[in-house]
Parts: structure tokens; C-alpha cells; sequence
């Protein structure tokens, strides 16, 4: 970017510096022309070729600001890219984290469901509901894990769809 912006710093000023001398090469045709009192052959060849060397800058100076425009557009379409981009990772991030949030709470409801069945095993009692709920806790987290897993494998797939595109 700092690139692209710097190189159109540059041919502007250029361009300006093409500008000046254009104005002052006018200027300087003028002047022979108006001490020759318009009908000297040399004059007319001297005219000529600043002529010619006027055109030959305007020519330059056209394909300057053509390559600025292109320059320009391709800046425009790699921002335009680059926000898209930044737009989707950002939603990746997101849902990644959300996924995060939501495999912690189960690890922590599975933890303490452990830890009640650890107790219960201690005291030598049986409980099936305690059973019961540490094993609901266990399958909670397996799904969390599970739709993380397959988030991060819609992230892979997204990434590879492009590259494997300009393969086939």
C-alpha cells in the first residue's frame, strides 16, 4: 500500500514538473517567433520541434495518468479484497469464540459432575441420577467438541475451495 501511494506521489510530481516545463518550453517558442516577426525559416524549425517535443511530453503525460488510474483501480480492488477478507475472519473469529465459550461452561459442568461422582464413589454411594448427569455432562461436552471440530473443518474447506478451484 505505502508502495502503491508513494509511486503515485511520485508521478504526480512529475507530472507537475512536465506541466512547468511544458508551460516554460510554450514561453520559449514564443519568444523566437516574435523577434523573427513570424516569417524566419528558423523560427518555423524551431517551433516545429518544440512543437513536436510538446506533443511527445503530452504523449507521456497521457500515459502517466493512465498508469496512475490503473495503479489506482488495482488499489481500490485489493482494499476492496482485503475488507472482505478482514469481514469473513472476523466472523470465523466470532463463532470460534463462542464455540470456545460454550466448550468451557460444559468442561466445567463436566468437572463438577466428576467431582460429585468422585465424592459419591468415596462415601460408597450408588447415585443413578448423579451417574446419570455426569454422563449427560460428558456427551454436553463431546457435541461442544465435536461442533468445534467441524467448525474448524468449514475453515479449512473454505480456504482450500479457492486453491483447489485453480487446479481443476
Amino acid at each position: 500500500m505505502n508502495d502503491i501511494a508513494g509511486l503515485e506521489q511520485r508521478i504526480n510530481l512529475a507530472l507537475e514538473r512536465i506541466g512547468a516545463g511544458l508551460d516554460a518550453l510554450d514561453a520559449g517558442a514564443m519568444a523566437p517567433v516574435a523577434a523573427a516577426g513570424g516569417g524566419d525559416s528558423a523560427a518555423e524549425a524551431h517551433l516545429a520541434e518544440v512543437q513536436e517535443a510538446l506533443e511527445a511530453e503530452r504523449t507521456t503525460n497521457a500515459q502517466l495518468t493512465e498508469r496512475v488510474r490503473a495503479i489506482r483501480e488495482k488499489q481500490e480492488t485489493m482494499v476492496g479484497a482485503l475488507e472482505k477478507k478482514v469481514a469473513y475472519l472476523t466472523e470465523q473469529v466470532d463463532t470460534l469464540t463462542q464455540d470456545l465459550q460454550l466448550m468451557k461452561k460444559v468442561n466445567d459442568e463436566l468437572a463438577d459432575a466428576n467431582h460429585a461422582l468422585s465424592t459419591a464413589a468415596a462415601e460408597g454411594i450408588a447415585d443413578p441420577e448423579l451417574l446419570n448427569a455426569a454422563i449427560l455432562t460428558e456427551l454436553q461436552a463431546l457435541r461442544a467438541a465435536r461442533a468445534a471440530d467441524v467448525a474448524e473443518m468449514d475453515d479449512i474447506l473454505s480456504e482450500l475451495k479457492p486453491l483447489i478451484g485453480e487446479v481443476a
